[in-house]
């Protein structure tokens, strides 16, 4: 590795390495006043706005950042899910001394509100008894503004995935069309993107020693907005603009090249977009933190619980609580991904001594049942892997570092990891130590060591794994292996299973809808699950999250990479059988799979032969469905609505509005209080 370079991320990975010791007590970061005051704090330095429930457990960002800068010696107070109709909560503990930190959550505030047919989502994993209303829409840009209103002059800064995957124009699935960069329409003064430990102490260290938030401009892993007089720098590498993106869908799947290629820490170049006349300006990213830095920041003292103020249970934290995380980022570079856009394709893992001391801590908890949920990461199997040659990865533009094959550079030792896991299991208190992470079967089947000790010890009779599709382009435009990747793996899962003298199956998971998915790739995944007896209970369908390669699939029908043409599947009527195809064996989905195999000329799959994915005549659960669901094709909310304690229930209105004729529908206020939604209360006759 060229030593300059070195150098540099040496100074940036040191100010986590530094850190003082950590605070020895274990009470969670203050929500209220009287918590800070507990503390003896009459002011803090740093004011953290989320749109989740605040869960002091390392899997949050909100608890990670919190506890990160509580560390280095900063003051740091929780908002967590304001009412952002006001700015009160924004006040709540007084001017913060350094800035505000401003998160939509753990997700993008659009996908957790709405599904792929853009309808309300029952429910929020992120908040309390799982209740949804309890964010607005884009929360990132409510919760800025809110920001600059409760105190003028703090500086606001932006991150979590909406903003870091926001940071330049980028198409917009709910609204379908290209919109700005999240920096211009929340004013936020700086974005950080990608994950945050290194910038954020290095923000709050260099405004305590003085510095402006114009002066943090240098900062890696930084994008800001130029003033309409200022230059952009000489150095950096010029994107289409907005105007051109809108414009010309050839140019923005040129920006979304020219992006992704700037991914790699080691050589990315600084980009610049302009919007107008104002240039959004962004630093290559942060460098991957060292394997010290990360074993300082796990071994912090969490709580590994919810703040004592939910009253009710947080349906994401029954899911992680016993969960340990050893290693961060992908190099799988799935195109539908936003994990190696977010974390990195760098893979930053913990020491095998920090990552058993925590299953030791957790170990010793009253409530502890014995059996850990999940070791693993964004990928299980992943565990110190790297690239062999420091000198070629600083130089490297890959996209994935396992697609079209696995590079040969690239280090695939599973050892460390069978190491661990052996290791883990024999923590005292712990009775099993499960993998539900999702496994990389390309590299799992290249170590059959691996492959044993995963059947035999680590597998509570299901497995997850994500194929994702069977057609070899559908799987092409995902950089996703072949299908018979997923075929042998399959085959050793089973004999390994039985070896071990235990019975246990697979939990594939695929997607529909995925740009360069049709009607006949999706018949030739159901015939696949017809043949190997799968039936999938969960399926997922293609969201197009911003900043994604596949979203640009979707937005301009080419491959940004090849510019060539890519089949899209908009229609909801399409997406809908494509859907159902997956679930062939659903009476519910008889008419759509008909219909389906009837548009593709596959009436050979209609009848009683062995690959026939339905009967000639459909079975009466379906004629009932079929009936039950006549005329309510078009019911559901498609902008979410939540309880306004000040609203008038419908009898005043009535009083108010005695000449209209009240509707059934009860008013409340949405997500964009000033928008007029399509289920609103309008005068009927």
């Amino acid at each position: 590795m060229q030593l300059p370079i070195l150098q540099e991320q040496r100074r940036a990975c040191g100010r986590l390495e530094i850190l003082g010791p950590p605070p020895m007590d274990r009470a969670p970061l203050p929500m209220t006043v009287a918590e800070a005051r507990q503390r003896g704090w009459d002011e803090l330095d740093v004011v953290f706005v989320t749109g989740d429930a605040y869960i002091d457990h390392p899997s949050f960002a909100m608890a990670i950042l919190g506890r990160t800068l509580e560390a280095a010696g900063f003051r740091v107070g929780v908002v967590s899910q304001p009412d952002w109709r006001s700015a009160n909560d924004w006040r709540r503990f007084g001017r913060p001394r350094l800035f505000f930190a401003i998160s939509a959550g753990n997700m993008d505030s659009m996908i957790n509100h709405y599904t792929a047919n853009r309808k309300v989502r029952n429910s929020d994993a992120y908040s309390p008894g799982g209740r949804i209303g309890l964010r607005p829409d884009r929360a990132t840009l409510s919760y800025c503004q809110r920001a600059r209103e409760a105190f003028k002059g703090v500086p606001v800064i932006a991150g979590g995935v909406e903003a870091s995957l926001r940071r330049l124009a980028h198409y917009d699935y709910w609204s379908d069309k290209v919109r700005r960069s999240i920096l211009l329409d929340s004013k936020a003064d700086l974005v950080i993107f990608g994950m945050g430990e290194n910038a954020i102490v290095e923000v709050a260290q260099r405004l305590a020693a003085g510095e402006t938030v114009k002066d943090l401009r240098t900062m890696r892993g930084a994008a800001y907005v130029l003033g309409a007089k200022e230059t952009p720098p000489d150095d950096a590498l010029v994107l289409p603009s907005y105007e051109q993106v809108v414009a010309d869908k050839a140019s923005f799947a040129e920006a979304t090249k020219m992006i992704h290629n700037e991914t790699n820490p080691y050589n990315a170049r600084r980009l610049v977009q302009w919007h107008g006349n104002q240039a959004v300006v962004v630093n290559p990213p942060q460098f991957p933190i060292t394997q010290e830095a990360m074993d300082r920041i796990y071994g912090l003292p969490y709580t590994r619980r919810p703040h004592p103020i939910y009253r009710e249970p947080i349906p994401a934290f029954g899911m992680i609580k016993d969960s340990v995380t050893i290693m961060r980022g992908c190099f799988g570079g799935c195109t539908f991904c936003s994990i190696t856009a977010h974390q990195g394709r760098i893979i930053q893992s913990r020491s095998q001594q920090s990552i058993l001391e925590e299953l030791r801590d957790l170990a010793r908890d009253p409530d502890f049942k014995g059996v850990v949920s999940d070791i693993g990461g964004p990928t299980a199997n992943m565990y110190q892997m790297k690239c062999t040659r420091p000198e070629v990865e600083i130089k490297c533009r890959r996209q994935s570092c396992v697609h079209p094959t696995i590079c040969k550079l690239l280090g695939t030792d599973h050892g460390p990891l069978i190491q661990l896991m052996r290791q883990a299991r024999d923590v005292p208190g712990i009775r099993k130590v499960l993998v539900a992470s999702g496994i990389r079967m390309d590299l799992a089947q290249r170590s059959p060591e691996y492959m044993e000790e995963l059947t035999k010890h680590h597998v509570g009779g299901l497995l997850k794994v994500a194929p994702e599709h069977t057609h070899p382009d559908v799987l092409r435009h995902m950089k996703k292996p072949n299908n018979d990747e997923f075929t042998h793996f399959a085959r050793q899962f089973r004999e390994q299973s039985a070896a071990a003298g235990k019975k246990q199956h697979l939990v594939p998971y695929f997607i529909a809808s995925h740009p360069g998915s049709d009607l006949n790739a999706m018949i030739d995944l159901a015939v696949f699950l017809k043949r190997n007896g799968y039936r999938p209970d969960q399926v997922q369908d293609f969201i197009p999250a911003p900043l994604d390669v596949a979203t640009c699939m979707y937005y301009t029908g080419m491959d940004p990479f090849t510019k060539q043409p890519v089949y899209i599947a908009r229609s909801l009527k399409d997406r809908k059988m494509q859907r159902a195809l997956m679930q062939f064996f659903k009476p519910e989905n008889y008419f759509e799979v008909r219909e389906a195999l009837r548009q593709a000329g596959r009436q050979d799959l209609i009848g009683s032969g062995c690959d026939c994915l339905i009967p000639s005549k459909p079975p009466p659960e379906a004629i009932v469905r079929r009936r039950q669901m006549a005329g309510r094709q078009f019911h559901g909310e498609y902008v979410h609505r939540i309880t306004d304690s000040n609203t008038a229930p419908p009898k005043q209105k009535q009083q108010h509005k005695g000449k209209r004729k009240q509707s059934r529908h009860r008013p409340g206020i949405g997500y964009r209080p000033d928008r007029q939604s399509i289920r609103d209360d309008r005068p009927s006759g």
